[in-house]
């Protein structure tokens, strides 16, 4: 009979330090030489982990009231523009945007300096009103001086995510960095099989509620992400090829570090935002066990042509060849690189795994599991 338990007799064992903890490394290793069933007898709880650029990221902010107060309709940190329709002094700003006329400096460099402590050019504007008369302000904010910092990016970990390659002769400036000429290099974003979405592809574990690690702090999964897709087709070891699943996530960015936290510029195309982010993955039987000790050779992804301007799809490949060095595309080899920090990721997996073995870090049930999907809607031009 397979073996299954709950997420709360899980957290009773880490609550009297009995929980076996190993990273999703650890259990892929584990997997070659052991069964799903003596996997699921010797560990408690798998930690995944993922550091690379999220774009849909972002920060709500309230700045407490002025005297005389004011309602902050257009406003800018650090010159970036932020969006202040929320209410008189809650904004929020985007990781994307950025300072105007400069596109190098944007939300994710505001975000990480706020978190590192520094202070802050706010600026703000009104046309004043009897309830909030002030019609300008200027001034310095930071982390300590405003009231709520609070991280909520609607739209990160990808599940799984598509290689990049340029087949044209031109150079191409992208989000996925910078694409040489006629397939002069790949660019790819994972953490692999250390990858959270990857460890628990059917998300019977992880769903809104979710307790995590977000950026340096602890952090919940609010709900499911933007550009939602569960409806992506499975390869043999019924794992998403292509973008598939994400999360939106929250947490107190107070409390955050410029460790797991890092705005980067990509040359003509502009601002993103590096976060890390760990999920524990509760072995809860013996399906989960064997989805845990997926490998990077059973990972595969789509390479797709980001020069042509069409996104058309070339051909297939998987991780191992991706975090070998170079890939191979109707018979030529195109050297390969990550954008985002397997080293970073383990650092993260390694931190979960020693917060929930040592009891500070307890597991919750998803309040609900998310949607399933078919598809995506693509925007219709109608003038």
């Amino acid at each position: 009979m397979s073996q299954k338990r709950s997420i709360e007799e899980i957290n009773e064992k880490i609550r009297n330090g009995k929980a076996v903890v190993l990273t999703a490394e650890q259990v892929s290793a584990m997997g070659k030489e052991l069964t799903p069933a003596e996997i699921t007898r010797r560990v408690d709880v798998v930690t995944t982990a993922t550091f690379g650029p999220m774009c849909s990221s972002g920060a709500f902010i309230n700045f407490g009231h002025s005297s005389p107060p004011m309602r902050m309709e257009r406003l800018t940190l650090n010159n970036v523009p932020a969006y202040g329709g929320v209410a008189a002094v809650d904004a929020y700003i985007g990781a994307t945007e950025t300072a105007m006329p400069y596109d190098s400096y944007g939300g994710a460099h505001v975000i990480e300096d706020l978190i590192a402590g520094k202070d802050v050019l706010l600026q703000a504007t009104a046309k004043g009103t009897d309830c909030y008369p002030r019609t300008e302000i200027k001034t310095f904010v930071n982390k300590n001086s405003i009231n709520e910092f609070i991280m909520f990016n609607p739209r990160n970990a990808y599940q799984n995510y598509n290689v990049a390659v340029n087949s044209t002769s031109k150079l191409k400036f992208t989000y996925m960095g910078t694409l040489l000429p006629l397939f002069g290099n790949a660019n790819f974003s994972t953490s692999g099989e250390l990858s959270p979405l990857l460890n628990d592809p059917d998300l019977r574990t992880i769903g809104i509620g979710t307790r995590i690690f977000f950026g340096g702090t602890t952090g919940y999964v609010a709900w499911n992400g933007t550009q939602f897709n569960t409806g992506k087709p499975l390869n043999e070891s019924g794992v998403p090829v292509g973008n598939a699943a994400t999360l939106a996530l929250i947490g107190d960015a107070k409390q955050m570090s410029t460790r797991f936290i890092k705005a980067v510029y990509y040359e003509k195309y502009g601002v993103s935002m590096f976060v890390g982010i760990g999920i524990p993955v509760p072995v809860i039987d013996e399906e989960m066990a064997h989805r845990l000790t997926i490998r990077n050779s059973q990972i595969q992804t789509n390479i797709i042509d980001y020069g042509s301007g069409n996104f058309e799809v070339l051909g297939q490949t998987d991780y191992e060849s991706l975090f070998s060095g170079e890939i191979i595309l109707e018979g030529k080899k195109i050297r390969t690189a990550p954008l985002s920090s397997v080293k970073v990721a383990r650092e993260i997996a390694d931190i979960l795994k020693i917060e929930i073995t040592e009891g500070r870090f307890l597991l919750t049930e998803p309040v609900a599991l998310f949607p399933k999907t078919s598809g995506l809607n693509k925007l219709e031009i109608r003038l």
